[in-house]
């Protein structure tokens, strides 16, 4: 380990690096702007920069050939992906697998909530000085359907259960027993998705995964049930959406869009029944404390030589 360290963050706010590396501060500056603080050739260990354009996250990579790790701020990596192929082999690339859980899961909640008991019309209505009551959906008793069941979906159905739902059903890539219950493969989605009177969408973007929310899907949702996506805008086909909202069958709280960031005159902002949010999931005073800790961890384990968290792949 004699390449340097680049960190989003100035190395001196991080508590508990090793002493053993050499660190430099990178996360493109608030214009994208920012020089490369040292040769890139000299990296070996990069941090993508979080919540920044893709050529301050991925830029440099091509350049860095001495790289050995790759470690993103996000849990996803669908953005970092298509930059492998520029690296050499043998690089790892890590993600940040529990530092958004507990955000992400806060979002998911909120969404559900103000989506069932109406608070968007409240806050229009407080806009214009009227007052309006009556009856809403509760998330007490209802059904939920978790669509991806990593960290981030355990931690929704923790937070879910206190607010005394019938039952939460998981799903994920293949079955498994989670310390919840049964978790179902996704080729069980059609005979679940009828029963379902909220589905929370909290897969990674995958091949298999883009557009999962399709016509099929959605047409196999129960009338009126609300469809919650904080996972990638691409799991879910907008027409097919945007047909079943204008229709008013179904309504929807949507952390992430496709397109993304949605464009001002598109269709979904003034849709029926639709809640959405811009991408802010992951951003929250949680994110910080999380992601210095995860960095001090991974790269004490890569300054001991030891077996890093979260891998994701290695190239080549």
């Amino acid at each position: 380990m004699t390449g340097d360290v680049w960190l989003p963050m100035p190395p001196d706010e991080i508590e508990g690096l090793p002493d053993a590396l050499s660190y430099h501060f990178y996360d493109g500056g608030e214009d994208g702007e920012q020089a490369y603080p040292a040769d890139p050739a000299d990296c070996a260990f990069f941090t993508v920069p979080y919540l920044k354009r893709s050529s301050v996250k991925v830029g440099a990579l091509p350049l860095m050939h001495r790289l050995e790790v790759v470690q993103t701020l996000t849990a996803g990596v669908d953005d970092v992906l298509p930059a492998l192929p520029s690296v050499r082999s043998g690089v790892h690339l890590c993600n940040a697998r529990g530092v958004h859980d507990a955000s992400t899961a806060e979002l998911t909640l909120a969404l559900i909530l103000a989506s069932l008991r109406g608070v968007p019309d409240f806050v229009r209505d407080q806009d214009r000085g009227r007052w309006r009551s009556g009856f809403r959906p509760a998330l007490a008793d209802r059904s939920v359907l978790i669509v991806g069941y990593g960290s981030i979906g355990a931690a929704i159905e923790e937070r879910l259960l206190p607010f005394e739902v019938a039952d939460v059903t998981r799903v994920a890539r293949s079955a498994r027993i989670a310390a919840r219950g049964p978790v179902h493969a996704l080729d069980a989605l059609p005979a679940l998705l009828p029963d379902a009177d909220v589905v929370v969408l909290a897969t990674p973007l995958t091949d298999e995964t883009r557009h999962l929310a399709d016509a099929a899907f959605l047409a196999r949702m129960k009338d009126g049930a609300l469809l919650v996506n904080i996972a990638r805008g691409a799991v879910v086909d907008t027409g097919a959406l945007l047909a079943e909202l204008t229709r008013g069958r179904l309504t929807a709280a949507l952390d992430v869009t496709d397109p993304e960031p949605l464009p001002g005159d598109h269709p979904l902002w003034h849709a029926p029944g639709v809640l959405i949010s811009p991408h802010a999931g992951g951003p929250s005073s949680a994110y910080l404390p999380r992601a210095k800790r995860l960095l001090v961890a991974q790269l004490t384990r890569y300054a001991a030589g030891e077996p890093l968290l979260n891998p994701v792949l290695v190239t080549g």
